[in-house]
């Protein structure tokens, strides 16, 4: 065969199997015999590995693999899309069977070249296979890649076979490993041996301590109550509390797409929220492609659009669950009239306005019956694209439809101007979508040119003088006269006067412009909604929300506190989310007995105690409450009785800790309980002391 380009080499196999005659098996096989690639250059010694104990190699640990590298930048929604589909090829094809799935990750944003943050979005999308950070490309170059993501086989002997570009391929894709695994094989060329894969630290959470969560919103009901909900991205679940953090109900907690009561129902990495009033909030729930609707009163979860699997769909019009959605990111509720003058019903219409990154478009639900632009009739519960083209473009126009926009992810409703503010992230710009005419205007960001989605910095100003990175969330202060940004890969919360398209970062004390985990920094804050005055803040790699108090006469940062979220230790604790730690067990008098318990707490590898973060500890179970935030020297004194403790089924105390531990650039949750179990004997003391001393650090926890 006459040499081609790799990037063309998906066509010839196509043309093969298009002007061939033969079966796609039969052209696959024909394809294989006649392509001949240069073998690949290794990976340049020196870079990060992640999930593999070592550096890996085409001379060395992967000879004799079939190894596809999936080049993914970890901002991009595509290279999002194709991770199941790769979860699934890996499960069918192991590494002993012959194949090697490595990620290249090759950054878009200056962020993204921090192996830090590669590492937590490793954690964030559950990925498992070996990822190497490659920040300047080097591979990327080495192989003529063009565009994420991009997916290149490499046969055993580290020469390439075939390019996919794009997420529309992986079914073929998987036909294609098949035969080349049995086509090696037949040759003798595949090695079944394993690979010193080593999976990097898993976080786990716990019921009252959050991971990477991505969205807050609140709502203030006739009574001037106040409610928040959160969503806990990284545990599949949204959270219902008050302002103090007291929590009043926990939805979902599983991964997966389910509706039904709140303890039965099942999320997939859930984003965008919002109240349509106190009973119902509408949850935007990203990886199941689906808005949700949760019912605080029945409390019950229910799919209104979307079926659980990706759609690409970019025009839309169908009913509920028949519209399929791709990753939609955020919603909002816009309340309007009819948008006919001649029409007499001038009852408010509910819609829901959703950022569907996934297409590049905007899109929305209806509520009710409506009369919409340009007179056009939509039905309830009618799912349409209303503005977007669906390319990838930062393009402003007056027709929306002739609009494009980058991956929008976060939303901002002005009722006063009849507009939703967009976070339209991959062009790092602020939009604005007229909801009266669909006309799209830039706010700030970006630059003129609308195909560059490379416009990116951290520069205050005016419009396209300003500069962004990634932003993903945007909240209108309360006279909806300035906008706040959670500049994501900045690290920053800014805030634009939307009258002068202007926009400064806000400062404060002792704010940095590092991502140490300190109370007064940020690490890729993704969501804010305003409060009383107030910015709640998802301070997204850091696991927590962060309440801001802003300076009246400065309008600058004046505090930072954490919210805290309490919980009723009596209610369901789940252990899957905790290291057990058992001490020795505790022998009491049959009359009952004083126990006085001490926990103290070591740390390793560099760790410490965040002190401003949140830290607790409670004992799980007792009738009477023992908890508090000085989690590093706990010591109480319990009297237990055998018959209280049997009456109500007690057979050891747990002393339960959510601590979070740091670096000088890592923050991150552990989660224990010490388990001390009980037993009553004639000869059992009747005045017992315990202390129990537990090391904890990245890798483990374990008593000492």
């Amino acid at each position: 065969m006459e040499f081609v380009d790799l990037v063309d080499s998906h066509q010839v196999l196509t043309d093969i199997i298009d002007n061939s005659g033969l079966t796609e098996s039969e052209s696959i096989l024909e394809y294989l015999k006649q392509i001949k690639y240069p073998a690949v250059t290794d990976f340049k010694p020196g870079l990060e590995w992640f999930n593999t104990s070592e550096p890996l190699s085409f001379i060395h640990q992967l000879k004799g693999k079939v190894v596809l590298l999936d080049f993914f930048t970890y901002c991009c929604i595509n290279c999002m899309h194709i991770l199941p589909g790769l979860k699934k090829i890996e499960e069918k094809f192991g590494i002993e069977d012959g194949l090697v799935v490595i990620g290249v990750h090759s950054a878009k944003f200056s962020n993204e070249k921090h192996s830090k943050n590669v590492l937590s979005a490793i954690q964030r999308y559950n990925i498992t296979h070996p990822v190497v950070n490659d920040p300047f490309m080097d591979m990327w170059n080495k192989c003529n890649i063009i565009c994420w993501p991009t997916l290149l086989l490499i046969d055993p002997k580290g020469r390439p076979l075939i390019m996919f570009m794009g997420e529309t391929h992986l079914d073929q894709l998987e036909r294609f490993i098949s035969i080349t695994l049995n086509f090696f094989k037949s040759k003798n060329e595949i090695v079944n041996l394993s690979l010193p894969i080593s999976p990097d630290f898993r976080i786990k959470s716990s019921l009252n301590t959050l991971m990477f969560p991505g969205k807050v919103t609140h709502f203030i009901d006739d009574d001037k109550n106040e409610i928040i909900a959160i969503s806990d991205s990284g545990n599949h679940r949204i959270i219902i509390l008050k302002q103090n953090g007291e929590i009043n109900s926990i939805v979902g907690g599983l991964k997966g797409f389910k509706d039904g009561g709140f303890d039965e129902a099942c999320f997939n990495s859930p984003q965008g929220l919002v109240f349509k009033d106190a009973n119902t909030l509408y949850v935007a729930d990203t990886e199941n492609h689906a808005i949700r609707r949760i019912d605080l009163i029945l409390k019950i979860v229910e799919t209104i659009a979307g079926d659980g699997q990706q759609g690409d769909d970019k025009i839309g019009g169908k009913f509920g669950k028949e519209q399929r959605l791709s990753s939609p990111w955020d919603i909002a509720v816009f309340k309007t009239h009819d948008l006919n003058n001649q029409v007499e019903n001038k009852a408010l219409k509910n819609v829901l306005i959703i950022a569907m990154a996934g297409t590049h478009q905007i899109w929305a639900y209806f509520l009710d019956d409506i009369v919409w632009w340009k007179s056009k009739v939509h039905k309830k519960n009618c799912c349409v694209a209303i503005a977007g083209s669906g390319k990838e473009e930062n393009r402003n126009n007056q027709y929306p439809h002739n609009a494009a926009f980058a991956q929008p992810s976060g939303l901002a409703l002005s009722q006063k101007n009849k507009a939703v503010f967009i976070a339209d992230s991959e062009s790092s710009t602020i939009r604005k979508l007229s909801l009266l005419d669909g006309k799209v205007s830039g706010i700030v960001g970006g630059e003129k040119d609308p195909n560059n989605l490379f416009a990116f910095g951290d520069i205050d100003g005016t419009s396209t003088n300003a500069k962004l990175q990634h932003s993903l969330g945007v909240a209108l202060s309360q006279d909806e006269s300035f906008l706040f940004i959670a500049d994501t890969y900045n690290h920053k919360i800014k805030k634009v006067d939307v009258s002068k398209n202007s926009v400064i970062s806000l400062s404060g004390p002792k704010t940095v412009d590092t991502i140490d985990g300190g109370l007064n920094s940020f690490n890729e804050p993704s969501g804010l909604c305003v409060i009383d005055g107030k910015l709640l803040v998802a301070d997204t790699n850091n696991h927590c929300v962060k309440l801001i108090e802003l300076d009246e006469r400065t309008g600058n940062i004046k505090e930072v506190k954490l919210l805290h979220l309490k919980l009723d230790t009596k209610k369901y604790l789940d252990e899957t989310k905790y290291v057990i730690l058992t001490p020795e067990t505790i022998i009491c008098h049959v009359s009952g007995c004083k126990l006085s318990l001490k926990v103290n707490l070591s740390f390793a590898n560099g760790f410490k105690l965040n002190k401003d973060a949140p830290q607790s500890w409670f004992i799980n179970g007792l009738d009477k409450t023992w908890s508090g935030d000085n989690v590093e020297n706990v010591d109480v004194t319990l009297d237990l009785s055998q018959s209280n403790l049997i009456e109500n089924n007690i057979k050891s105390i747990d002393v339960v800790f959510n601590v979070f531990i740091c670096t000088d650039d890592t923050c991150l949750p552990r989660n224990f309980l010490t388990r001390f179990l009980l037993h009553f004997e004639d000869n059992g003391g009747t005045e017992i002391k315990r202390v129990a001393k537990v090391l904890i650090s990245n890798k483990e926890i374990k008593l000492v």
